[in-house]
């Protein structure tokens, strides 16, 4: 199931009109342009591709959970997920 993690920390369902998530729906949830990241225990995370430039908040929960270069970090809201959930 996918699930959008909050900056705040909060985790809910993510939920969508049809099976897979559209564009649209993914870029409303995260505030911009999406961007893939993996995680940890090889699902993935869409992230505001400019959540960084445009200073939103730091999303600690994601950033636990997301595979990382040493001293990265993920801002603002994230959906996770397997790539089948995708629809990928």
């Amino acid at each position: 199931m996918l699930q959008i993690i909050h900056s705040n920390g909060m985790i809910e369902p993510f939920v969508t009109k049809d099976k897979f998530p559209t564009l649209d729906e993914l870029q409303t949830a995260v505030g911009g342009y999406i961007e893939s990241v993996p995680t940890k225990d090889e699902r993935m995370m869409m992230i505001n591709e400019d959540g960084k430039m445009k200073k939103l908040t730091f999303n600690f929960a994601a950033t636990k959970l997301a595979s990382l270069f040493e001293g990265d970090f993920i801002v603002g809201n994230a959906i996770i997920g397997t790539s089948e959930e995708f629809g990928e």
